[in-house]
């Protein structure tokens, strides 16, 4: 199937209508295809849209801001810093862990993290598709007008939700969180050449729970 006529097939459809049919939409998914047809391209074209797929615009509480999809074999199953259960967790993950199990005690036993986006954490990269081997090598190609459409939306929601921003390209969509009731953390990306910048400490999973109770929601259960 060409991804000219992939959708997500929940809610997101009707947000991303207009980003669907955007020039520039056209343009990427004519780009893709003939990347898909001739290249190594991860994820798989069929997980493009995992993240939205498993987290409705409606079910988000959420948001996590990835950069674009692991470069290496069987790892990128599209959200942002999940890899497949039976591969081992990549350096970032192993830092997300590392901190979650100082803020809460505990982390997940797998490197999947299936089970937060069905409790309503949207891991959604800014870019959803990379060349094997080559970070960043669809960056500028239409994937950034996409998903900041779906951050934009988001941002926007009058339900509150938590917005989690790692390093300085996914902090630089604060812009598109006009709803001042909604949380966001900023701090490094926690890559092995970041993490001990203040990622590091910064306790995000306890603050984000908090901020769910006191909104009336039911925290995530992490792991």
């Amino acid at each position: 199937m060409s991804i000219c006529d992939m959708r997500v097939g929940n809610g997101w459809d009707t947000v991303l209508a207009d980003a669907f049919a955007a020039p520039s939409y056209n343009r990427l998914a004519r780009f893709l295809d003939t990347r898909y047809d001739e290249g190594t391209v991860y994820p798989p074209k069929e997980q493009i849209f995992t993240a939205l797929r498993l987290t409705p615009p409606e079910s988000a509480r959420v948001v996590i801001v990835g950069q674009d999809p692991y470069i290496n074999a069987r790892q990128a199953q599209g959200m942002a810093f999940s890899v497949p259960p039976d591969m081992p967790p990549p350096p970032s993950l192993q830092n997300i862990y590392t901190e979650m199990r100082n803020d809460l005690g505990g982390a997940p036993a797998t490197p999947c993290l299936f089970p937060w986006a069905l409790q309503g954490v949207l891991l959604l990269n800014a870019v959803l598709s990379v060349e094997a081997g080559k970070s960043g090598s669809h960056h500028n190609k239409g994937w950034e007008e996409f998903t900041d459409s779906a951050l934009g939306w988001l941002g926007m929601r009058e339900r509150p939700l938590a917005f989690v921003l790692w390093g300085a390209p996914a902090q630089k969509k604060e812009a598109l969180i006009l709803n001042d009731a909604h949380l966001v953390l900023k701090a490094p990306h926690p890559s092995p050449l970041s993490a001990y910048r203040g990622f590091f400490g910064s306790r995000p999973f306890s603050k984000i729970n908090a901020f769910l109770e006191k909104h009336g929601e039911t925290p995530i259960a992490w792991f």
